[in-house]
Order: structure tokens, then sequence, then C-alpha cells
């Protein structure tokens, strides 16, 4: 303890993503407390928590309450962040942990709040308009609207000041402080750079690559560099014939011959044929003697 008091004398002040960080571990893990739980009696009849939830909730929360602030002046997410409770109505800059009336106000702010405001539907509901309990309901009620009125304008100092995260803290006089000095971080950012780099990368290739069109590329640099079987190398009009089908006038897809020189694609001449047996090629009239494949010369050699 005598160590610790000596490093709190000049550790900077606690981050507030730190502060926030901290209370969102410590939900998490009520959270997850409470599912636990929960699945112990899943195999009993449906329903059987709901009506005593709030103070089963009530019953864990404190739980946490006594072996983590009432022990170690931390909540579990603080201690995971090294920080620490500090009371803050002491005189002096030396570490002094909370007192107890500190831990027990805590415990009534942070647990009997929830406690009251899950189960206060149940305690004011079903009362007469004239009856006592009817009517402190709307005490209890201007209460916890002054309550959050004044939460959130605790947050908004806290956001410029960076102390007392909530109005209980504020209220109470505890402070969150880190419990060992806090050395200097070396943050390298080449990774996360490389990282982006390569997430960005990747993300414009699943952009680009569903608007090429791989069938009629494969179809151009194969009418560039394969020769085609059936026709000569010193026909002028090859490069013409191999690119552009003579019935739609696109690429060629599934390229067929019908023993002339123009190329079709399978399904344009495929289907004239059928819907027309006496159909000739559109630019030169040659008859329909066998449709077949085009083959190139690779394809031949293999």
């Amino acid at each position: 303890m005598d160590s610790m008091e000596d490093h709190l004398d000049t550790l900077t002040p606690v981050l507030r993503i730190s502060q926030l960080d901290a209370f969102e571990l410590d939900r998490a893990l009520e959270q997850l407390i409470w599912s636990q739980f929960a699945q112990c009696f899943q195999c009993f009849k449906p329903g059987l928590l709901t009506n005593f939830e709030p103070e089963l909730r009530a019953f864990l929360q404190f739980l946490l309450w006594r072996f983590t602030i009432y022990s170690q002046n931390a909540t579990v997410g603080q201690a995971l962040l090294n920080i620490r409770y500090k009371n803050d109505l002491s005189q002096g800059q030396k570490y002094k942990p909370m007192s107890k009336r500190q831990k027990l106000w805590y415990a009534l702010f942070a647990i009997g709040g929830k406690w009251l405001q899950e189960r206060a539907h149940d305690l004011f509901s079903n009362r007469s308009p004239e009856s006592v309990i009817h009517k402190f309901k709307y005490s209890i009620t201007f209460i916890t609207g002054l309550l959050r009125v004044a939460g959130l304008l605790n947050f908004l100092i806290f956001l410029q000041r960076g102390r007392f995260a909530t109005f209980p803290e504020r209220l109470l006089g505890i402070r969150a402080v880190f419990c060992r000095p806090q050395g200097v971080r070396q943050v390298g950012f080449e990774y996360m750079n490389r990282e982006l780099l390569w997430h960005g990368f990747a993300e414009f290739l699943i952009f680009l690559l569903p608007l090429i069109n791989t069938r009629k590329l494969k179809v151009v640099v194969s009418s560039w560099f394969l020769p085609v079987g059936h026709l000569h190398h010193n026909d002028g009009t090859l490069s013409i014939h191999c690119k552009e089908c003579a019935i739609c006038g696109d690429w060629p897809t599934m390229p067929h011959i019908i023993g002339c020189k123009h190329v079709f694609c399978y399904y344009c001449i495929q289907s004239n044929y059928l819907s027309d047996a006496d159909f000739t090629c559109p630019k030169c009239s040659t008859e329909i003697h066998n449709i077949e494949p085009l083959i190139s010369n690779i394809h031949q050699l293999i």
C-alpha cells in the first residue's frame, strides 16, 4: 500500500475513454453472469425467474460489489484497466481508499437504484389513486427525473474535465485513479497501415472483378494469339471473322462454324437453324451443311 501511495502522487489523470471502457466491461460482466445464472434454470418451468428477476439481479450485483468495490476499491473493469477508486474527500495528495460509508452508499446507489427502477412498475401498479403509495409514486418519478438530469449535467462536466464519470461518484467524492504508474506507450502504425492498404485493395478488386467480362476477354486474347483451324493464315479477313458473330455482331460465345469463313455464337446459329431449316449465312449466303465448334490449332495439338 505504501508503494502505491507513493506512485499515485505523480500519476497522470485517468483517461476519459479508460473510465468509460471500465463501465462497459462491468456491464458486459453483469450480463454474462446473469446469462450463466439463467441457464442453470433452463430445464425448469419457463418463466420461473421472471417474477424474481429484479431481486436476483440485485443479489448478483451485491456479490460483485462485495468482492470488488468493498474489498479492492475497484470494479472488475477498473482492475483490468489498472484503475482504482480514491477517496477524494481526504486531505492531501496521497492515495486514500474509499471509506466504509462511501462503499455502502455506493452500493445503495448502484444496486438499490437499479432494483427500484426495475421494480417500480410492480410496486405502484394496481393501486387506487387516493392511496398513499400511489401518491408516493409521483415523488419517486420526480426524484428519478431530477437524478437523470443531474446525471446528464455531470456527464457533460466529465467530458470537459475528465473527473467523476457518474453522478454518484461526484456526490460521494470518489475518483478513479491509476493504481500503478503508466509508462509511455510506443505504438507502431506500420502493421495497421499495411492492413488498411491491403483491405482497401481487396475491396477495390471485389468491386472491379464482377465488372470484367472474362469470357469476352478470353475470346479477344485467343483471337490475337491462337490461329484458328479450318482458316488459312494468309486470309486477310481472319482477324475479323474470329472477333464477331455474323448474326449478332458481338464477340462469339462458344464459337461455331457452318462451313464458311464466318464465326457464329452457338445459340445464335442453333436457334436460327432450328427455326428455319433453309437458313444461310447472312454474310455470304452459305448454306448450313454442318454446325461444328471452332477449334483452335492449339487444341488440335493437344
